[in-house]
């Protein structure tokens, strides 16, 4: 089971994206940690990654693209690839990879959420030290945390730098909101597929998390 998820900074993609990782027992595959990876091992390739990423800017696809589909090709079990493509080139470039490997894409999910409640959310979030997946935002009352501590875990809390920087946000949804040539053109590509194989999900997401993990689960199957 191979799924590919969409969603702006602040959409909930994560705690959806679990939900389906679970599911199915699948590698999550999530760009920003395979950067992080890289960047913490001091790689020729995460030193280069890491001067983009500090300007709030896509990374250059001769960087990405090679670090993602060495990654997909070495999962087992099936993956949930997040953050990934975030261009309209990176779309169509991995949607050839996938082709010419031979692997199957089975779900693509698309987490729909207007740009100024995506920024609030984002500079609302918190984030746990043992699982940044675990929902805590003290924008959300029913994901507040418990003070300085996760609501899930009781594990310490944090807020990354550039979630509180407006200008920051403002350049990640920039690329994200583009429907030209961004993430968004890269979604309506694999949306407009007319023969791709795989069924594309629509959620919206300023529902609950309990709506949208409802509506998710009926999806899968």
């Amino acid at each position: 089971m191979n799924i590919l998820i969409f969603g702006p900074n602040g959409s909930g993609k994560g705690t959806q994206g679990t939900l389906a990782k679970d599911k199915y027992g699948l590698d999550h595959i999530e760009s920003g940690a395979i950067f992080r990876k890289h960047i913490g091992g001091g790689t020729e390739l995460g030193m280069k990654a890491k001067e983009f990423i500090n300007k709030g800017e896509l990374v250059p696809d001769d960087i990405t693209i090679p670090m993602v589909l060495d990654v997909l090709s070495s999962s087992k079990d099936g993956w949930l690839l997040d953050g990934f493509p975030r261009s309209l080139v990176q779309g169509e470039k991995l949607w050839e990879a996938l082709q010419k490997d031979g692997e199957k894409l089975d779900y693509v999910i698309e987490i729909k959420l207007p740009r100024e409640i995506a920024k609030g959310r984002i500079m609302g979030r918190r984030l746990c030290e043992n699982n940044p997946n675990h929902p805590n935002n003290v924008g959300i009352s029913v994901i507040a945390p418990d003070g300085d501590k996760c609501r899930v875990c009781g594990g310490a809390l944090s807020a990354r730098d550039d979630d509180q920087d407006e200008a920051a946000i403002d350049v990640r949804h920039n690329i994200y909101y583009d429907e030209e040539t961004g993430t968004m053109a890269a979604c309506n590509f694999y949306k407009n597929m007319k023969d791709g194989g795989f069924k594309f999900i629509e959620l919206e997401g300023e529902d609950s998390i309990d709506a949208i993990k409802e509506y998710l689960m009926s999806q899968l199957v």
